[in-house]
């Protein structure tokens, strides 16, 4: 199956990413490419090193060896907060939310790298829009909230730094199947909206069904990748990810 991105040239290009924890290497050589107005998925078993990636690729950990160009800047082993700045956010798995923060404190420390106040205010708006319960709740302190609430606030806060690619890491973790759908349901609303998506997702078929591309990833590798459809339809996807 084709690597190929199908919008032209890729927004986010990953070549060669070597990860290690002590001696224990993580990501071997990944490479994967996200192209503009595209969700793309990257799914895998427990351990396969999903979130070493998405970590890696938002400057939490450095790399051993390898390249990260996005929007034709390199940005490998750029601290942190500058990859924010390009414009490349994630919302982590566990959420890692401010507990003792107000929702609407939460929102506005997602937007701690901007200045610009009007825009600040419209992203939040934009915010409560996409999440209405935000708004009920957006005096309540985050910690009080349930699992999917902090989810969307999670998410909301990722949105607030106004992100052109958004990577999610298992955004539908722990949550219940009714739930699991509106998430689904607004990452594909946040990807309407013109922004890029990379998605880390152990719900291999929500994750296929909503993305546009997929990666599967085993034991710090890509053993495999095509469309969604692809896949999805793939037998050894299906025996390994859809209990098939």
């Amino acid at each position: 199956m084709s690597d190929s991105s199908s919008n032209g040239s890729a927004f986010l290009e990953v070549t060669g990413l070597e990860v290690a924890y002590g001696k224990i290497v993580a990501l071997r050589g990944v490479s994967l490419n996200v192209s503009q107005g595209e969700i793309v998925t990257l799914i895998g078993a427990n351990g396969a090193g999903k979130s070493t990636t998405v970590r890696t690729l938002a400057g939490v950990m450095r790399p051993l060896a390898g390249r990260v160009v996005f929007d034709g800047k390199e940005t490998t082993g750029r601290p942190a907060e500058a990859i924010v700045r390009r414009g490349l956010c994630l919302a982590p798995e566990g959420r890692r939310l401010f507990p003792r923060m107000s929702v609407h404190e939460n929102l506005l420390m997602g937007a701690y790298t901007r200045r610009d106040r009007d825009g600040i205010r419209a992203d939040m708006e934009n915010a409560f829009t996409l999440f209405p319960r935000l708004k009920e709740r957006s005096t309540q302190l985050a910690g009080t909230l349930s699992g999917g609430e902090q989810q969307m606030l999670a998410i909301g806060r990722a949105l607030m730094s106004r992100p052109r690619l958004l990577m999610l890491d298992e955004p539908s973790l722990g949550l219940a199947p009714i739930l699991v759908e509106t998430i689904f349901s607004i990452i594909r609303d946040i990807n309407k909206q013109g922004t890029s998506i990379l998605l880390v997702e152990q719900n291999a078929r929500q994750a296929l069904q909503v993305a546009h591309r997929g990666y599967v990833l085993e034991t710090g590798e890509i053993v495999q990748t095509g469309t969604g459809q692809e896949l999805l339809e793939s037998a050894e996807v299906q025996r390994a990810y859809l209990g098939m």
